[in-house]
């Protein structure tokens, strides 16, 4: 699991990066990391910390949250679909 989320967390990345016109290069530049550090994060590769995330948010000019949206109702829909699938369970004995 914790693999998904970095992968889905690093897709997220990638794709607010290339909305905004932004190349790696750059993106890394402006939040003082190494260029093969960001792309481990945006390939999932590695776990990054809030604080790298904050200064990547802020490069992007957007708020922290957005990294996390899209994921975050993906999260949302699975445990929705749970909800229902326990139900189910709960009404059919």
């Amino acid at each position: 699991m914790k693999h998904v989320i970095s992968c889905e967390i690093g897709m997220r990345i990638r794709k607010l990066r290339i909305s905004k016109g932004k190349t790696m290069t750059d993106l890394a530049h402006d939040c003082d990391m190494e260029y093969i550090q960001l792309s481990r994060i945006e390939r999932g590769k590695i776990n990054t910390t809030v604080f790298q995330l904050y200064k990547i948010a802020q490069s992007l000019k957007i708020e922290l949250k957005e990294i996390f949206e899209k994921f975050e109702k993906d999260i949302n829909l699975k445990f929705e679909h749970v909800k229902v699938d326990n139900n189910i369970i709960k009404n059919s004995k």
